[in-house]
């Protein structure tokens, strides 16, 4: 298998059945499919070694297409469900890359399409830590939020607040709250090798270094109002999308 291993694939994962914003993975979004966005940083990549987008959709597949992705097999209706597990997705995507077409990869990275403010700097950076790495399986994408959720609460059954963290009792001063972060969404990025053997959720098991990105740049769009504060963010310039032209932006 070394023999014939390539470097990095990327999967966009693509599914055709969104609840929070219909149709939302070829909504327009600057003028372009929020999927577009996604295959055409990848192409930015220099360590990107080819681009697949998974999705049960063929009008999705053409658009992929469209703009320079590659869909080598329809996603399994199965693997399109609300609660499926992007993991199998991911896992999905190699096996048949593997399987049918002989052509093996060295480390997979997902890009999820409602995540577009990444910058190509981004995988260079992440792609060489797990390389230098030979202890992880893979590197997250993550940032510290504005706010620390060791102070969030929850409301319990009698309506009463309680803490959501218990030992945030403890913190009066906020210079004095560890430093936590959240996984947002831009980068996921494998060993191809954990990917193929790694049963269960990736999140359980895996040895994981971090990626961090600045929290203005870790944007999720899952409903209308995601959407148009992520697009009103580019268009005032406190995001920049290096692929797209000022033509496009403004």
């Amino acid at each position: 298998m070394s023999d014939a291993e390539q470097g990095l694939l990327a999967v966009i994962p693509a599914r055709g059945g969104s609840k929070g914003l219909p149709g939302k993975n070829i909504r327009p979004f600057l003028g372009l499919p929020l999927i577009a966005h996604s295959i055409l940083f990848a192409k930015m990549c220099p360590e990107i070694d080819r681009c697949v987008v998974s999705t049960d959709v063929q009008e999705i597949a053409e658009v992929a297409k469209r703009f320079g992705a590659e869909t080598p097999c329809s996603r399994p209706s199965e693997l399109a469900q609300d609660d499926t597990p992007l993991w199998m997705v991911v896992q999905h995507a190699l096996a048949f890359v593997e399987k049918e077409e002989r052509r093996f990869y060295k480390e997979i990275l997902l890009l999820d399409p409602t995540s577009p403010a990444r910058e190509p700097l981004d995988v260079t950076v992440a792609l060489r830590k797990l390389r230098e790495s030979p202890e992880a399986d893979g590197i997250i994408g993550v940032s510290e939020p504005e706010f620390n959720p060791i102070w969030h609460c929850v409301v319990e059954r009698d309506g009463c607040m309680a803490q959501l963290i218990e030992s945030g009792g403890q913190f009066t001063r906020r210079q004095d709250v560890p430093t936590v972060y959240r996984i947002n969404g831009s980068i996921y990025l494998w060993r191809a090798a954990f990917v193929r053997v790694h049963q269960g959720s990736w999140q359980r098991g895996g040895r994981y270094l971090l990626h961090e990105i600045p929290e203005i740049r870790a944007m999720s769009i899952d409903d209308a109002k995601q959407f148009a504060r992520a697009e009103a963010m580019v268009r005032s310039g406190l995001i920049t999308l290096p692929w797209l032209s000022e033509a496009v932006r403004v």
